[in-house]
Protein backbone atom coordinates (compact mmCIF):
# COMPACT_ATOMS: atom_id res chain seq x y z
CA UNK A 1 0.00 0.00 0.00
CA UNK A 2 1.15 3.43 -0.79
CA UNK A 3 1.45 6.35 1.50
CA UNK A 4 -1.41 8.33 -0.39
CA UNK A 5 -3.80 5.27 -0.17
CA UNK A 6 -2.58 4.38 3.69
CA UNK A 7 -3.39 8.47 4.22
CA UNK A 8 -6.69 7.91 2.46
CA UNK A 9 -7.84 4.67 4.44
CA UNK A 10 -7.24 6.15 7.99
CA UNK A 11 -9.06 9.58 6.90
CA UNK A 12 -11.96 7.53 5.68
CA UNK A 13 -12.11 5.37 8.40
CA UNK A 14 -12.22 8.83 10.75
CA UNK A 15 -15.03 10.42 8.87
CA UNK A 16 -18.63 9.75 8.93
CA UNK A 17 -19.09 9.76 5.24
CA UNK A 18 -16.24 8.56 3.20
CA UNK A 19 -17.10 9.63 -0.32
CA UNK A 20 -16.29 13.36 0.61
CA UNK A 21 -12.69 12.21 1.26
CA UNK A 22 -9.87 13.26 -1.14
CA UNK A 23 -6.07 12.44 -1.00
CA UNK A 24 -3.77 13.34 -3.42
CA UNK A 25 -0.31 13.53 -4.19
CA UNK A 26 1.29 16.48 -5.00
CA UNK A 27 5.51 17.10 -6.46
CA UNK A 28 7.79 18.47 -3.78
CA UNK A 29 11.04 20.57 -4.64
CA UNK A 30 13.48 17.84 -3.60
CA UNK A 31 13.17 13.87 -3.99
CA UNK A 32 13.63 13.37 -0.57
CA UNK A 33 9.70 14.91 0.71
CA UNK A 34 6.29 13.48 -0.18
CA UNK A 35 3.56 16.60 -0.08
CA UNK A 36 0.44 14.71 0.83
CA UNK A 37 -3.18 17.22 0.97
CA UNK A 38 -5.73 15.59 2.16
CA UNK A 39 -9.02 17.80 1.70
CA UNK A 40 -12.64 16.77 3.39
CA UNK A 41 -15.40 18.06 4.34
CA UNK A 42 -16.09 21.09 6.67
CA UNK A 43 -18.22 19.70 9.10
CA UNK A 44 -15.54 16.66 9.01
CA UNK A 45 -12.54 18.71 9.62
CA UNK A 46 -12.66 18.82 13.44
CA UNK A 47 -12.92 15.01 13.40
CA UNK A 48 -9.76 14.44 11.34
CA UNK A 49 -8.19 17.37 13.25
CA UNK A 50 -9.04 16.49 16.85
CA UNK A 51 -8.44 18.12 19.87
CA UNK A 52 -5.44 20.10 19.88
CA UNK A 53 -4.48 18.37 16.55
CA UNK A 54 -3.47 14.85 18.22
CA UNK A 55 -5.90 12.88 15.64
CA UNK A 56 -3.91 14.90 12.85
CA UNK A 57 -0.24 13.70 14.13
CA UNK A 58 -1.12 10.38 14.87
CA UNK A 59 -2.09 10.26 11.39
CA UNK A 60 0.98 12.02 10.11
CA UNK A 61 3.16 9.81 12.61
CA UNK A 62 1.33 6.44 11.24
CA UNK A 63 2.44 7.44 7.10
CA UNK A 64 5.77 8.77 8.15
CA UNK A 65 6.44 5.10 9.63
CA UNK A 66 5.09 3.43 6.80
CA UNK A 67 7.49 5.60 5.32
CA UNK A 68 10.27 5.49 6.54
CA UNK A 69 9.80 1.41 6.76
CA UNK A 70 9.61 1.63 2.20
CA UNK A 71 10.98 4.80 0.83
CA UNK A 72 12.45 6.58 4.00
CA UNK A 73 11.00 10.13 2.43
CA UNK A 74 9.62 12.49 4.64
CA UNK A 75 5.89 13.12 4.56
CA UNK A 76 4.47 16.15 4.84
CA UNK A 77 0.38 15.71 5.25
CA UNK A 78 -2.00 19.34 5.17
CA UNK A 79 -5.28 18.60 6.15
CA UNK A 80 -8.04 21.15 4.49
CA UNK A 81 -11.78 21.36 4.02
CA UNK A 82 -13.27 21.69 0.43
Amino acid sequence: MNLVELTETIVKSIVSDGDNVMVKEFASEDDKTINIEVLVAESELGKVIGKNGKTANAIRTLVQASSSLNSNKYVKINIDKF
